[in-house]
């Protein structure tokens, strides 16, 4: 029986959504999707997105309920597929199992579904509603949505640092600046994400592991990836030493040097060749182009400066994940992103402020990219 007041409509998409954000960082190409079904009140199956992108949520929900689905509401955090790829349609399984009711938070802007899921159950005779908790969907596949619309990953650019925004000290002494509640915190945002990008300089000069070292979560760590143009990363890079181990991509300029291109592959990184500017540094519009182009949907940028610029020059950072610890270096500490020679207050990157979260001694400030 369809619930009865909005405020069970309300709790049953949450739950849903809490479901949806269990496949974040591990189902790309794919959306992260949660489905609930209910019936007379009680729940008689629950699915999420599987790592890998399938089986979908809905797919894995019905098997739960079996037939119990029959009669059943289901809610849904994204609009029910409707066409044939690796397996058959959403929206036909929930036809066939005899749902009453599609609870739906968002639609698919993909191309090949785009209304046409909602459609396929409102032919069936399954009743439809649209628009619970929109916005909650929508955050929780921006990702996805922006790789289908734009051809391009969401970013976020997270940055850890003083309160006067250095990372380091002029010597180059940077661990650690934030405390272990802080990075704790960065761990389980890797978690989150597809993949983890930095640039050649921060391998350099920090050699990073750039995996997900949270007890029982090593499992999670996403794809680190490094603009590298000339492929200078060494064979005794943590990165390239574990490429075989935790899926490691480099972004190189065409004209990298053929015998280093052979060392990074042979040790097993995955290059993926891009554009270079005249500078000689990745070309970073083209290369999350090329990011998206193998599925990825979320990225989370780690620095160092010269990268934190060029996206924030480039208008690309989505999101902003600032630690600050309680902390001021001064002016000859390195400063979390190089010059953006902004000539005019006008023309700096704005951000509107989501979220304030303690971690430990240390804050971490959420933001989104304020609409131009």
């Amino acid at each position: 029986m369809p619930a009865t007041t909005e405020a069970e409509i309300r709790r049953h998409m949450g739950r849903a959504l809490a479901l949806a954000r269990r496949g974040l960082g591990q189902v790309w190409p794919n959306p992260a999707v949660g489905c609930v079904l209910v019936k007379d009140g009680t729940i008689v199956g629950r699915g999420w997105t599987q790592k890998g992108g399938r089986p979908h949520a809905e797919t894995e929900a019905l098997k739960r309920a079996g037939s119990a689905a029959r009669g059943a509401t289901a809610y849904v955090t994204l609009e029910p597929c409707s066409h044939h790829g690796q397996t058959p349609p959403c929206a036909e399984a929930l036809i066939a199992a005899g749902i009453a009711r599609a609870v739906v938070a968002t639609e698919d802007p993909d191309t090949r579904v785009n209304g046409q899921g909602n459609e396929m159950l409102k032919a069936a005779g399954v009743a439809v509603s649209v628009g619970f908790r929109k916005a909650e969907a929508d955050e929780i596949n921006a990702g996805f949505f922006l790789r289908v619309r734009e051809g391009r990953p969401l970013v976020t650019l997270k940055l850890a640092t003083t309160l006067d925004g250095r990372i380091a000290t002029k010597s180059g002494e940077s661990k650690w600046i934030t405390g272990e509640a802080a990075r704790r915190r960065a761990h389980l945002m890797r978690a989150n994400h597809d993949a983890i990008l930095v640039g050649s300089n921060t391998v350099v000069a920090d050699d990073p592991e750039l995996t997900c070292r949270l007890p029982g979560m090593a499992g999670r760590s996403p794809v680190r990836i490094v603009f590298d143009a000339t492929a200078k990363l060494a064979a005794t890079a943590k990165l390239v030493q574990t490429a075989r181990m935790v899926p490691t991509w480099a972004v190189i300029g065409p004209n990298a040097p053929v015998e280093q291109r052979r060392a990074l592959e042979g040790a097993g990184v995955a290059l993926i060749e891009s554009a270079v500017t005249v500078a000689g540094h990745t070309e970073i519009p083209a290369a999350l182009q090329a990011l998206a182009a193998r599925g990825i949907t979320r990225v989370l940028c780690e620095g160092g400066g010269g990268i934190a610029a060029s996206l924030l020059r480039a208008k690309l950072v989505d999101r902003l994940a600032w630690f600050h610890a309680p902390k001021v270096m001064g002016g000859d500490g390195i400063a979390a992103a190089d010059a953006l020679g902004v000539a005019a207050l006008s023309a700096i990157p704005g951000f509107e402020r989501l979220s304030v979260e303690p971690c430990g001694e240390d804050v971490l400030e959420t933001y989104i990219r304020a609409a131009a």
